[in-house]
């Protein structure tokens, strides 16, 4: 058969030279070489295949154009006529046979929007473009990789379709954004790859692809080529609703979990998500929580940082199984009627090497200086926010989880931690900012931008910060100077609370405030109460271990504290294991004590957290005005030497409010005077101390009737009996018939 090759021109010493450096791996400019290029009225024609045996150019039917020559370091050669349409057939020694397109004739490249959002941070749909994209150039569908590694010498993608050989697809750079770019015929999802580089300092590494949407779970390096389409959703309908929901004026009550220990399978593995959804979707609905919270499940290659040392910021864990069995756990949340939020991690990453530090030999992600991105509480690497990728990067992260995922809110781990450049310092181990303060105003900048973008995008979704000092503002809107933040974890209420009930109850008259102390700031952000993972793990012991006596003591007043919790104003969130009354700390490498429920006090307290939570959603008196003042008022708040705290909680004007009165000792109170607005009838539709629950059955029947005696600065008193170590709830209403 004729071929139609035609004479190439003898290479000069630039060409060889080039050549050489494309053959070893040691060239940044790709296409200044490689694919076809016009000489004359000729095109050369250069592929690099390191280690072939054979290779030609053959036309649309196979028909053979041209053998090419092997010139260096497995870069071939061969010369066609103009506008001749070509492949590449390469034979390799051991049998094996390649018919591919030659990946340096397409242009690889973004549009030029794309790479002008990006170097901005404004491009909002990072994954869309960048990282791994099923794409088609030319008519011709494959993966295009982007990277951003401004100081690389040289990247390539590495995978199983060039056996993770650097010389086989360098990619090209694009030197006003640093961003490299190779367009890979043939490639489809599911592929492995990786990026190999040389780095600033020509010293040669590899990393996982950060914009990557899954990991490889046998190869932490190792990331997975994933479509654009991942799950055909079903939960419009809970979509449409969460988009006109105020999330402050509704309930919102949050069962916090580690999905790897919260539940094993019967040889004691970790559930996959579609597992996990099974089981654990009905235990959350039968509990009555509206929202699930996950711990992160963004990739992370360490379990012992329970997902706070993240790698991958765009990809769900592999271990649990992949992103659209993610999608599948979420969509069947939505089904049930039972919201998602996840922990995101923006403060931090780790120092793994195959991840974000030092990612081509420079501190491209984190501050190069260490007083600002070096993170002394945990070892990790602090993200640089006032570089535009780097804030780009992170803000289309969170809408990722979002937009693709559908989750109705993140919770921002370790705010503080970046709100203040002193955070964890000594006084010579830290950088003021420009007018010498502490603040980090590049932070501050990023939040609010963060916050402003989500809520524009997602409507109805939630920003939750774990911010733990006096910031003010947190949850205060951009416009009005804020953060933005939708919620704020309130601290200090947990520690207070915490710490009284860890007391002697003999004791406690002599810290009441500690009860009492959350009210003088409870409307000064929108709160979430806490009862988090942090307070059951390094020697806090399990909730119920933190209260004082005998396990029906305990019993008694974890279920009196919860009630309390759920009647103070603020949204409530719980972390497992605390409902069955678990009695070890928590430890994430086994799963919680399920055989707890074989017992009847422990049952019991999953009961009463139930029906709290049912009473919770169901009357506005409890989660409508958590945010005003006008919501609350005390009854009783001094009587130390009982023990004893009452409040009202109100609805909107002309709904009966619902009264909460505590007793935090293990001593019936006969007879005790309560005063109350109105002379009606005051059901009890909540007593901790049950029977149900595992109580003694103390308590004031189906209803009482108010009396014409003033009290506490109310026109009408109720006299009750409460129950030892307890929490009820009265609400006005009429003479049970």
């Amino acid at each position: 058969m004729t071929t139609m090759s035609v004479s190439c021109p003898t290479p000069d010493e630039i060409e060889r030279n080039a050549l050489t450096r494309l053959g070893t791996a040691s060239h940044g400019h790709p296409f200044d070489w490689l694919g076809p290029h016009v000489n004359g009225d000729i095109c050369i024609v250069r592929g690099l295949f390191p280690g072939a045996e054979q290779v030609e150019l053959i036309g649309p039917d196979d028909a053979l154009l041209a053998s090419a020559e092997h010139q260096v370091e497995g870069v071939f050669r061969a010369c066609l006529p103009l506008n001749t349409s070509y492949r590449f057939r390469v034979r390799w020694p051991d049998g094996r046979e390649l018919v591919t397109q030659d990946a340096y004739r397409f242009d690889p490249m973004p549009g030029e929007l794309d790479l002008y959002l990006f170097s901005e941070g404004r491009h909002r749909e990072l994954a869309h473009v960048f990282g791994a994209t099923v794409v088609k150039v030319d008519g011709v569908a494959g993966v295009r990789f982007t990277l951003w590694a401004p100081n690389a010498q040289r990247v390539s993608v590495i995978g199983a379709f060039n056996q993770w050989d650097g010389r086989r697809h360098p990619m090209t750079p694009h030197d006003e954004s640093g961003i490299w770019a190779l367009f890979v015929p043939h490639l489809e999802e599911g592929e492995c790859y990786c990026f190999e580089m040389l780095d600033y300092h020509g010293e040669a590494r590899r990393k996982a692809d950060p914009l990557a949407r899954q990991s490889a779970l046998e190869n932490q390096v190792a990331s997975i080529v994933t479509g654009n389409r991942l799950y055909d959703w079903h939960d419009n309908a809970w979509l449409q609703r969460r988009s006109t929901t105020d999330m402050r004026r509704a309930p919102l009550s949050i069962y916090e979990l580690h999905v790897l220990s919260w539940q094993h399978d019967h040889e004691g593995k970790t559930l996959g998500w579609d597992d996990l959804a099974s089981r654990l979707i009905p235990w959350v609905a039968d509990l009555g929580f509206t929202h699930i919270e996950l711990m992160p499940v963004s990739e992370h290659p360490f379990v012992g940082s329970w997902g706070y040392q993240p790698i991958g910021l765009f990809a769900p864990m592999s271990r649990m199984g992949t992103p659209e069995s993610f999608a599948r756990f979420v969509d069947a949340c939505h089904t049930a009627g039972i919201g998602i939020i996840i922990d995101w991690v923006p403060a931090h990453f780790p120092s793994d090497e195959f991840g974000l530090v030092n990612f081509d030999g420079t501190a491209l992600y984190e501050h190069a200086d260490p007083r600002e991105g070096f993170h002394p509480d945990w070892n990790t690497l602090i993200y640089n926010v006032g570089r535009h990728e780097v804030r780009g990067f992170l803000i289309a992260s969170a809408l990722e989880w979002f937009e693709r995922f559908h989750i109705d809110g993140l919770r921002v781990d370790a705010v503080a931690s970046m709100l203040y450049r002193d955070y964890s310092r000594e006084s010579d181990a830290w950088v003021p900012n420009v007018h010498g303060g502490r603040e980090n105003l590049e932070v501050i900048e990023f939040l609010r931008e963060l916050n402003t973008t989500v809520a524009d995008r997602c409507p109805g979704t939630m920003m939750i910060a774990e911010e733990s000092t006096a910031w003010p503002g947190v949850t205060a809107s951009v416009e009005m100077g804020g953060l933005g933040f939708t919620f704020k974890w309130n601290m200090g209420w947990m520690h207070d609370t915490l710490n009284y009930m860890g007391r002697d109850p003999l004791f406690r008259r002599h810290h009441h405030h500690e009860l009492t102390f959350g009210l003088h700031y409870a409307f000064s952000e929108h709160f979430i109460l806490p009862l988090s993972h942090d307070e059951v793990v390094h020697g806090k012991g399990s909730m119920l271990g933190k209260m004082p006596g005998d396990e029906a003591t305990r019993l008694a007043g974890l279920r009196a504290y919860i009630a309390f919790m759920w009647g103070h104003p603020g949204k409530k969130l719980l972390f497992m294991g605390a409902e069955i009354g678990q009695w070890r700390e928590w430890d994430h490498d086994h799963e919680l004590d399920w055989q707890r429920l074989d017992e009847a006090g422990p049952r019991g307290l999953s009961r009463s957290i139930a029906d709290l939570n049912r009473i919770y959603v169901s009357d506005p008196a409890l989660h409508a005005r958590d945010t005003d003042p006008g919501g609350f008022s005390w009854v009783v708040k001094d009587d130390y030497e009982n023990s004893v705290f009452a409040f009202l909680r109100y609805a909107e004007q002309g709904k009966a409010p619902l009264l909460v009165v505590c007793n935090m000792t293990p001593v019936v109170r006969h007879e005790y005077h309560i005063g109350v607005p109105v002379m009606s009838a005051w059901r009890e539709v909540f007593n901790s101390d049950s029977r149900f629950y595992g109580g003694s059955n103390m308590g004031n029947g189906s209803a009482v009737h108010a009396h014409p005696e003033p009290s506490h600065g109310q026109p009408a008193s109720l006299r009750l009996t409460l129950p030892p170590m307890s929490t009820l709830y009265l609400r006005q209403g009429d003479w049970p018939t």
